[in-house]
């Protein structure tokens, strides 16, 4: 860990919303699969990702591993910690070499008091974290695994940006997480992404990338 570097050089969005946190705030560069925090750790801070993916985890008494969420640049996660969560429900670790911003507890408590327009940027953010997170639900009560499986293949093509492209590249994420995410078998999951590629909505390059057609998809969401 390393103390937080001038913002020349990050992403617009995130410095318009930690620019004025200058205490309490460092810079983290994590190699591919570290470990962020995790589940049943003490909860200090908030996490804001510069560049990389993370993935959050929960892990079952039973020893059960579910994916809540893959997260890229311009997220955030580890918010429970400002609504007095003493101790960490999941898991988060990255899935490339990233850098994430993070921000202790008390810090961003104080930055939302005396930053309004912190405050409503950061409100905003959470309305829409809680829109995707009801969307998501909603997807698990009604949607059977192909179509919840589309769904995750589109939100994956969205790292990053923030415009929807006609064919766009989705992290390399294997047919176990993938299952993990659905909440489904791999061997599903295996059956499902041969049928896209069989029907053109999705392309496998050698280097083992996948692309996928982000129009013809966004069909089969929104059709039965």
């Amino acid at each position: 860990m390393q103390e937080s570097r001038k913002f020349t050089d990050i992403d617009p969005h995130v410095e318009s919303l930690l620019k004025n946190i200058v205490v309490g705030k460092h810079v983290l560069q994590l190699r591919r699969n570290t470990s962020v925090f995790s589940q049943g750790a003490e909860a200090d801070a908030i996490y804001f990702i510069q560049t990389g993916k993370v993935k959050v985890t929960v892990l079952s008494a039973q020893g059960k591993e579910a994916v809540l969420a893959m997260l890229g640049p311009r997220e955030f996660f580890g918010e429970g910690c400002l609504v007095g969560q003493p101790v960490r429900i999941s898991t988060a670790t990255t899935t490339e070499s990233s850098t994430v911003f993070q921000v202790q507890k008390k810090a961003m408590l104080q930055a939302l008091h005396a930053q309004p327009d912190l405050s409503e940027k950061f409100t905003a953010a959470l309305l829409a974290r809680n829109i995707d997170l009801e969307e998501d639900l909603c997807d698990q009560l009604f949607n059977h695994s192909e179509k919840r499986l589309a769904r995750v293949l589109l939100k994956l093509t969205r790292f990053g940006r923030h415009v929807d492209m006609p064919d766009a590249k989705m992290p390399r994420l294997t047919h176990e997480t993938l299952a993990e995410m659905v909440g489904t078998t791999r061997s599903r999951i295996t059956f499902f992404m041969n049928k896209f590629k069989k029907l053109g909505l999705i392309d496998y390059t050698g280097t083992g990338d996948v692309t996928v057609r982000h129009e013809l998809m966004t069909d089969v969401v929104l059709h039965d």
